[in-house]
C-alpha cells in the first residue's frame, strides 16, 4: 500500500476514534465520578423549592386575592379556593418523598399550627433555633442513621406574603400571633443520602432537582389549574396578568427558572420543544437538539453529559416533558403561532434541560 494511502487511513481512523470518544463523553461511563458537594446540592434544591413557592405565593395567591377576589384558604378543596403556600409545599414534598429517590424535604416550625410540622428531634430543634437567630445562612450538618450517612440542611422559611402572616396570626391553633412580613416562620429541611465519596454524583443531583421542579409543576397543574378550570372558578391563559387569570403551567416553570438564575448559583433549567410557540424554547445547542432526538425515540431515555466554559465543568441533562394539563394541550393546539396542533394528554411536548457546575 502506498505510504500516502496508509497515512490517510491512519488519519481517518484517528478522526473516527475522536468522534467516538466525543460521543461517549455524553454518556454515563466517562463522567459517573463528576459530582457536587452536598452543601451545593442542597443549595440547588432549596433554590428551586423557594423560587416555586415564591412564584405561587406572590404571583398566584397574593395577586388573585387582589385582582379576582380568589383567596387561599386552609379548606381549599371544599371551598374551591387556592391552597395556602404552606399546603402547596407540603403536597409537593410528599410527592417527591414518595418517589424514594433518597432525597427528602419538609416544612417545619418552632410554632407549628399543625403539630406534625414541629421539630422531630434535638437536631431539628437546634437547627430551627439557629436559623431564627441567624436567618442569613442555613444550618447544615452530617448525621448517621442505621449505618447510613445523611447530609441535613435547614434553611430559614420567611413570610413572603401578607396571606402567610394573616393566616398564622389569626389561626386558633397558632402558638405565635405576631408575625410580620419578612419574619422567619420556620425552616425548610432537606435531607440527602451520602455515599463514600465527598460529592454526590451529578446525575443524582440532577434527578433531585428535576423531581422538585416537576412535582411543584404537577401540584400547580392538578390542584390549582385543572381543578379551578373544571369547577368553572378561574381559567388559565397566556395573557394571565391582563386577564386576571391563572398563569399556564409552562409560564409557572419559566418564571421560577428566572428567579433561580438570578440566584447566581450556576444552576439553570428551561423548557425545550421541537415545536415551540415561543422561539426562546427551541433547541439552541447541538446538545439540546440531540437530547430531544433521544427522548423522542424513547421517552424513558435521558440524554446527559458535560461541557466546559472558562475551565469550569458543567453537567447538562435533558428530560422528556409530557402534556400533564388540558390547559397545556388546549393552548398549543389553538395558539396561532403553534407549529403543532394535535397534542393529546401525556404526549411528549418537548423537554426540560437542567444544567449546573460540577467538579
Amino acid at each position: 500500500m502506498p505510504k500516502y494511502l496508509l497515512s490517510l487511513l491512519i488519519a481517518i481512523v484517528s478522526i473516527f476514534s475522536l468522534l467516538v470518544i466525543n460521543q461517549q463523553s455524553w454518556g454515563e461511563p466517562r463522567f459517573i465520578t463528576l459530582g457536587v458537594s452536598p452543601e451545593i446540592a442542597a443549595d440547588y434544591i432549596h433554590a428551586v423549592i423557594e423560587a416555586d413557592r415564591t412564584i405561587y405565593s406572590k404571583m398566584t395567591v397574593e395577586r388573585l386575592e387582589e385582582a379576582a377576589s380568589l383567596k387561599a384558604t386552609e379548606k381549599w378543596l371544599e371551598e374551591n379556593t387556592l391552597p395556602l403556600p404552606a399546603q402547596f409545599l407540603l403536597m409537593a414534598s410528599q410527592n417527591v418523598n414518595a418517589q424514594n429517590l433518597g432525597m427528602s424535604y419538609k416544612l417545619m416550625s418552632l410554632w407549628p399550627i399543625n403539630s406534625q410540622n414541629g421539630p422531630e428531634d434535638h437536631f431539628e430543634k437546634v437547627a430551627l433555633e439557629a436559623i431564627n437567630e441567624n436567618p442569613g445562612r442555613p444550618f447544615m450538618t452530617t448525621v448517621s442513621s442505621n449505618r447510613q450517612l445523611f447530609f441535613k440542611a435547614v434553611y430559614p422559611d420567611k413570610a413572603v406574603t401578607k396571606s402567610c402572616v394573616a393566616c398564622h396570626n389569626a389561626h386558633p391553633n397558632s402558638p405565635k400571633k405576631d408575625f410580620k412580613v419578612g419574619d422567619v416562620m420556620g425552616g425548610i429541611s432537606i435531607t440527602l443520602p451520602l455515599g463514600k465519596e465527598d460529592t454526590i454524583p451529578a446525575r443524582k443531583v440532577a434527578d433531585y432537582i428535576h423531581a422538585v421542579l416537576e412535582s411543584d409543576r404537577l401540584i400547580y397543574t392538578e390542584f390549582v389549574v385543572n381543578r379551578l378550570q373544571d369547577n368553572n372558578v378561574l381559567n388559565a391563559s397566556e395573557t394571565w396578568w391582563k386577564d386576571k387569570t391563572l398563569m399556564l403551567p409552562a409560564q409557572f416553570l419559566l418564571y421560577a427558572s428566572d428567579r433561580v438564575a438570578h440566584e447566581r448559583l450556576g444552576l439553570m433549567y428551561k423548557l425545550l420543544s421541537p415545536w415551540p410557540i415561543n422561539p426562546y424554547n427551541g433547541a439552541v445547542t447541538e446538545f439540546e437538539k440531540k437530547g430531544m432526538e433521544v427522548f423522542m425515540r424513547n421517552p424513558k431515555e435521558t440524554f446527559y453529559g458535560t461541557y466546559t466554559v472558562h475551565n469550569k465543568n458543567f453537567f447538562e441533562i435533558v428530560y422528556p416533558d409530557l402534556a400533564v394539563s388540558k390547559a397545556c394541550v388546549a393552548c398549543h393546539n389553538t395558539h396561532p403561532e403553534s407549529p403543532k396542533r394535535d397534542f393529546k394528554m401525556n404526549d411528549i411536548m418537548g423537554g426540560i434541560m437542567v444544567s449546573f457546575p460540577v467538579h
